[in-house]
């Protein structure tokens, strides 16, 4: 029944005012719930363009967010960046995919989405959310703070790898989630909430990690990254600073087979969850195998992108690797990004510059 538009008088008024508190409260009720579902499990059901009214602490704060950060000053996300978000976007369809980038403003975002192939394509996926990497910001609350205002990046030939090693770590802290490196395919869900990734025996990676929010680990790891800092030595704040940390806690010991060890309730799992083609072994990648494994024991492949100086390409047609990694993995990036930019080299007169 309709809400009566006013309350008359006489021995009905007691009835009427309490149908107008019934429909009133039914209004408000509704309202309540409807936002709540904007923060729920649907909040990735509605349409993109919506995305861009949200906060980065917003959609930290919905948990359990797969991270990727852009510490170089560049715009326009390479394939290998593409196929990494979107693998994740399609493996982790009920959780937020966040890139950082370093050289992004929020007045720069709308003309992006217009400019750059890659930057449109990931835009568009409903889950996969864009914004600034603002360091100040995200080191905030953290031992990483005071460094950060100390150091001198022009000074640090290692700056654009020391960043993203600090914004890793800062980021996981305060929000929790999955960190993974922009050259690391997803391939199946991680089962693990709170992991390092072995990339060898007793030696821990910092390319891909899982925490929950305010972990002591992450921030002891925040502690020693200021305590040892040696910006001259790759790899000092990160992956040397993962095992090292790791190490004070855990007697660790070589793997066996595909097993995964455990201490301290953080999971060091397996070279073969993320590395099962070792960093020597790179350029294998880029080859064409006469049977593709099957990565049955991987959750995700990082494929060294820091080895590849030659920039080595995935080329379509090739039956390279990687080639049908990116179409089995991130089938849009590769249609729209490698097949139709080359489809285009082709047909393109050769008077046009």
């Amino acid at each position: 029944h309709p809400c009566p538009r006013h309350v008359p008088k006489g021995p009905g008024k007691a009835r009427m005012l309490k149908k107008i508190q019934i429909c009133l409260c039914f209004f408000f009720v509704s309202g309540i719930l409807y936002e709540i579902s904007l923060l729920s499990s649907c909040f990735f059901s509605y349409m993109p363009m919506s995305k861009h009214f949200l906060t980065p602490e917003q959609v930290l704060n919905l948990g359990k967010s797969i991270i990727f950060l852009e510490t170089t000053e560049r715009l326009e996300p390479p394939p290998l960046v593409s196929c990494s978000v979107e693998s994740a976007a399609r493996i982790y369809q009920d959780r937020p995919i966040i890139l950082f980038m370093k050289g992004l403003t929020n007045d720069t975002a709308f003309d992006l989405n217009s400019s750059y192939a890659a930057f449109s394509l990931l835009s568009s996926m409903k889950n996969v959310f864009i914004f600034p990497l603002q360091m100040e910001t995200v080191f905030q609350e953290t031992p990483l703070l005071q460094w950060y205002n100390e150091v001198v990046p022009e000074q640090e030939k290692n700056w654009v790898h020391i960043s993203s090693d600090a914004s890793r770590l800062a980021l996981i802290w305060k929000y929790g989630g999955i960190y993974m490196d922009t050259d690391v395919i997803s391939i199946r869900p991680i089962p693990e909430e709170s992991f390092l990734a072995a990339q060898k025996s007793r030696f821990s990676s910092n390319g891909i990690f899982g925490f929950p929010a305010h972990h002591k680990f992450i921030w002891d790891c925040m502690e020693n990254f200021v305590l040892k800092y040696n910006g001259n030595i790759w790899g000092n704040q990160g992956p040397f600073l993962m095992t090292r940390m790791l190490k004070a806690i855990c007697n660790l010991t070589d793997f066996k087979g595909t097993e995964d060890h455990s201490c301290q309730n953080i999971s060091f799992l397996n070279p073969q969850r993320f590395y099962p083609i070792p960093y020597p072994a790179w350029g294998r990648y880029y080859e064409v195998w006469d049977k593709s494994p099957n990565f049955n024991h991987s959750y995700a492949l990082h494929l060294w992108n820091f080895m590849n100086r030659n920039r080595r390409a995935v080329v379509a047609g090739s039956n390279t690797l990687v080639e049908n990694l990116y179409k089995a993995y991130c089938p849009t990036t590769y249609e729209d990004l490698i097949q139709n930019a080359e489809l285009r080299d082709f047909t393109q007169p050769e008077d046009v510059v």
